[in-house]
């Protein structure tokens, strides 16, 4: 993948992993990247940061709620009126809420819908043009609790997993036809989400202590793109666990049971 006259969508693109991102596709050459998010001030805002750091770049910002099918369809139209066509969709917006099974059943239903559902938005609403052209890409970012789990969050592990399922399908689906598929799953990544939880939960994650910065995520993200990857790890240990976690599962579960036994604990 060189970036180089791509034309590039970002959803959760006012801050975070989706802004770190935005600001590297611009700084790696892309012709237009395209800024959009829930936060539309927020996008204006990141939009009006790359065009004063990279004139070379289009940058466009688009307000959308990635939750609901229409304006994820709207921001792919906007976004090939805009620039012809898009080269790259970045699906990246995300929610986490530290709650249990017994979370209440429109927390259920919103990670469902910002989780899972905006990645099936966006690869019904931009999957046409590209499999015309016979090219396309579509990075997911998922999470490292999607191959592993989050202890104390049950909707957000849950809907995490079916976003890595999602972007195994299209792959599976679609990678013969020239569509590329890449799923990124950081662990901690220190962005507002995860400060947003832990003011929320009243306690700190208990992955801040290996947690990167967002532009480390991000370029990370652009690397695995380069190298043609599926599966982006930017915590290296993760394919660790995740390769102990299928040699023995029981063995896993326990050892997971005793991480949310401290977790809880310190919760507590």
């Amino acid at each position: 993948m060189d970036f180089q006259g791509k034309v590039v969508v970002v959803t959760g693109g006012a801050s975070g992993i989706g802004k770190a991102l935005c600001q590297a596709f611009a700084a790696a050459g892309a012709r237009g990247v395209v800024v959009s998010d829930l936060d539309g001030a927020g996008a204006q805002a990141v939009a009006a940061e790359i065009g004063a750091r990279t004139p070379a770049v289009g940058v466009l910002a688009v307000r959308t709620d990635v939750a609901q099918a229409d304006q994820v369809q709207a921001l792919v139209d906007q976004a090939t009126a805009h620039y012809g066509q898009v080269d790259i969709f970045c699906s990246n917006a995300g929610i986490l809420s530290r709650t249990d099974a017994d979370a209440p059943a429109a927390t259920w239903q919103r990670h469902w819908d910002v989780n899972v559902m905006a990645h099936v938005h966006a690869a019904n609403a931009v999957l046409p043009q590209m499999l015309a052209r016979g090219q396309g890409w579509l990075l997911q970012t998922a999470s490292a609790a999607g191959l592993l789990s989050q202890v104390n969050a049950a909707p957000y592990s849950v809907t995490k997993h079916a976003a890595v399922g999602f972007a195994e399908w299209l792959s599976i689906a679609h990678g013969d036809a020239g569509i590329h598929v890449s799923c990124l799953c950081p662990q901690g990544v220190r962005t507002p989400m995860m400060l947003s939880a832990d003011s929320d939960s009243g306690r700190p994650s208990f992955l801040g202590d290996g947690a990167l910065d967002a532009d480390v995520v991000a370029q990370c993200a652009l690397d695995g793109l380069r190298d043609g990857r599926f599966l982006i790890l930017p915590h290296a240990e993760v394919l660790t666990f995740w390769q102990r976690k299928t040699a023995d599962v029981d063995r896993w579960l326990r050892g997971m049971r005793r991480l949310r036994a401290k977790v809880m604990g310190a919760a507590g």
